[in-house]
Parts: structure tokens; sequence; C-alpha cells
């Protein structure tokens, strides 16, 4: 068992007895005590304790000194404030400053004990949060990708793995997958990281003017080509151009696009002149590109030019065990940018979040955190900061148990052995998500064994 270690400072002996028989005497916590301010900052100083009990009227050095002090060297520590009935004043300035609660003399253990529990789960949260925020800084970061799951870690891989060549890739991935800042993650940790990245969206703009911005086109080419004008593929020369949505390009502009990654040269709208580039292209698409070509859709010579090098990111209800990373990874974002000091996700909202499918994917996330982080006015995000659709969404399992008349039990069951496999077996992430020891799915799986018909 996990004791909380409790300082307790009061200059009246017998109130410290008091205090240090009766927390004892309820279990679960050592008690030590300080009879002034001063020596309970060199307790402190040299030992670690979860909470300090301290009087708020003492001699010399008094509650709200010592405090201040507490909160200079050890923010982190826990301070409840204890005060006479006449002195309520002066222990709400105390929680101005930095207590977490206070308790009037004479002290009712049960109320204390309440306290003492409150304050310790929002210690707890906060460290959780903390965690969270060095795990979002820490490896499980690639150029602003997030992610410690299983798929994710292969996408970092992969990336880490072509990123030095000059091959032609393709990445697949659903509408919000973050397939963009793949193609950056790749630009950044190449040999053209120093030159040009260009993002270019296909179906952005109508199909007439697509073959112009890719290729530039020279004055007069067009009704309105006023002047000539440069192609991304020249302005991205030594560099990188991605193009997003490369499967709504027009057939025209596919076979010129096919000869410009067969023969390293462009040729603007309106010339016959030949220009030598050095561009590495990557391309991205949300739909089926090898199905597109079968229906005749999509050049089949020029998805085998572009497929040279495929990365598919998966949907973020495929990889769950990243969305509380995320999640604080945009918090602490629009935290910064609204100046407010939120902090941190409540189990409930958390709750949601991962029971959420997010059609979205990661960018409907951020959109929901950053209207969180707006409308919320407490230190922590609540189910009520988010969007209805995420209040208002039962999961595809409660539905079912409910139609199906299944007890509590079995939708439990069900739920657990679903984040399993969401989570490819992975007990520890599939704990994380549950908050549960990883133990009990031990003991889960074991069950579950023992009720399967040979």
């Amino acid at each position: 068992m996990d004791f909380l270690k409790i300082l307790v400072v009061d200059d009246e002996g017998p109130i410290r007895e008091v205090l240090q028989r009766g927390l004892s005497q309820m279990g679960g916590f050592l008690v030590d005590t300080a009879k002034n301010g001063q020596e309970a900052i060199e307790k402190v100083e040299k030992e670690t304790f979860d909470i300090v009990l301290t009087d708020l009227m003492m001699p010399e050095m008094d509650g709200m000194e010592l405090l201040k002090m507490i909160k200079g060297t050890r923010p982190e520590l826990p301070v409840i404030m204890m005060t006479a009935y006449g002195s309520i004043d002066n222990a709400v300035e105390a929680m101005r400053i930095g207590a977490n609660d206070y308790i009037t003399k004479p002290v009712d253990f049960k109320d204390l004990f309440m306290r003492i529990s409150k304050v310790q789960q929002e210690s707890l949260l906060i460290k959780e949060n903390r965690l969270l925020r060095m795990e979002v800084r820490k490896k499980f970061e690639f150029s602003n990708i997030i992610g410690k799951s299983k798929k994710m870690q292969e996408v970092f891989s992969l990336i880490e793995k072509v990123a030095s060549s000059n091959s032609t890739v393709l990445i697949y991935g659903g509408s919000g997958t973050g397939k963009e800042l793949v193609a950056k993650a790749i630009h950044y940790n190449s040999p053209r990281a120093d030159r040009p990245f260009l993002p270019f969206n296909c179906g952005a703009i109508p199909e007439t003017l697509v073959e112009s911005e890719l290729f530039g086109h020279t004055k007069g080419a067009f009704t309105g080509a006023i002047q000539a004008k440069k192609g991304l593929f020249e302005e991205a020369n030594g560099g990188t151009l991605f193009l997003d949505e490369i499967s709504t390009i027009p057939p025209s502009v596919q076979v010129k696009l096919l000869r410009v990654l067969q023969e390293k040269e462009v040729m603007k709208v309106g010339s016959t002149e030949r220009i030598k580039i050095d561009v590495r292209l990557i391309a991205a698409t949300n739909e089926d590109l090898e199905g597109l070509m079968k229906k005749g859709r999509f050049r089949e010579d020029l998805f085998y030019r572009l497929h040279v090098f495929p990365i598919f990111l998966p949907d973020l209800k495929e990889r769950k065990e990243d969305i509380p990373l995320l999640a604080y990874h945009f918090l602490e974002r629009y935290s910064k940018e609204a100046k407010k000091e939120i902090k941190g996700i409540s189990k409930e909202a958390m709750n949601l979040l991962l029971e959420y499918d997010w059609p979205g994917n990661v960018r409907e996330l951020e959109n929901a955190i950053e209207r969180a982080v707006i409308m919320a006015d407490k230190d922590y995000l609540t189910p009520n900061d988010f969007p209805k659709e995420l209040l208002h969404g039962i999961s595809t399992l409660i539905k079912k148990g409910v139609r199906e008349r299944k007890s509590l039990e079995e939708v439990k069951d069900e739920y657990i052995q679903q984040i399993l496999k969401e989570t490819n077996g992975n007990k520890r992430a599939a704990a994380e998500i549950l908050k549960i020891n990883p133990r009990t799915l031990y003991r889960f799986e074991k069950k579950i064994h023992s009720k399967t018909p040979l």
C-alpha cells in the first residue's frame, strides 16, 4: 500500500499531537510534524512530502509566509491551511496566492480526510498532465507528427528510411490524418531541407488552371496571361513539391506530369522550350488510387511512377491510444494562444474524446480542442466545453448492448476486447486508455479464455 506522507505544521504542541494521532489512526497516512515555519522549510528541503497541513497564525514565520516559500521552491507541493473561524478572510487570501484548500479549527477529521483526498486527486491529475506534456515533447514527436501507437511508429520508421533518398513518395490517408505533415517531415529530414518545400492542392483550383500552376506559362499563352509566370516545378527547383489530392488531377495534365517525372524537365504552357529541373515529388491522396487506375480514371503509367514508396496513414479511430498525446499537444498550443492557464483535461472529457470515432481525424480533434479552450472557464476542460456531436455520440457497443438487452458486465467485456484489438494486444497501451492496471487485463484475458468452449 502506498502511504501519503503529510507534514503537519503548528506552533501548539497539543494540536500537533492530536492531528498526528488522528491522521495516523485513519490509515494510509505517514505523519511528520514541525513546530514552526522554519523547521517546516528545513524538512521540506530534505524530505519528500505529499501534502503540507499548516496553521495560518504562527509567531515569527506565519502560514502565509511559509506558503510563499514552499510555492517558491516546490510549487507542485499541495498546501492546506488551518485557520480559526475569525480568520477565514486570510485563508481565502492564502488560496489566492497558491494554497490548495483551507479548513477551520477545531478540525473535523472526517472533513479533513475529504479535503486531503480531494487535494491529492487534483495533485495526481496535475502530475499526469505534466507527464503527458513531457511525452509529447519527447520521442513521440517527429516534426509535429505525434503518436506512440504501433501504426504511427511504423510511419515514423518509413519517414526515416525514405527521407535521405530522392524517391517519389505517395502518401495515402483520410482527410485530416496529417498527410502534409508527413510530407514536410520527409523534406525537412532530407538533404533538400534548406531548399523550398511547396505544397499544392490539385483539387482546390479549376482544372483549366492546374497546368499553368504546375508548369508555368508564357505571356499571351491564354486569355488573361498578361505576363510570363514560373510554374511550381520551377519554383521548387532543388527542393520538394507536394501534390495533395493527386487523384483529382485532369487526364491532360497527368500526361505532362508523367513526362516531368520521366525526363526531369518542364515545358511552360505556350512554349516549346524545355527547362531542366531537380525536384523531388511527394503526392498524397485520400482515395484508392489503384482502384481509380483499374477503372480507367487514373493513368496506369503515372500510378506506377508515383507508387515508388507508399506510406499509409491510419485514421485516428485506428490509433486511439494517441488521442491523449494529441489532445494535450493541442491544449498546450491553444492555451498559450488564448492566454489561458488551463491545467488539463478532466477524466470525463478524456473518456469522451476516446469514445468518439473522429471522422475528421486529427484535424477534427485539433478543432475540437481549440473550441474547448475558447469555451473553457475552469482549470480543466470538461465535456460541456466540446461540440454537441461529441456529447451526443453513443458508442456502437452501447447501442448494441441496449438493443440486445445485454448486462453491464457483458458490454464492459466487449469494450475491453475492442480496446485490446485496437491496440494490437498491447496491454500497456490498452490499460492507459482504460485507466486501469495492466495486470487487470491479464486477469481479464484469463477470465475470457476460461469462458471459451473447447
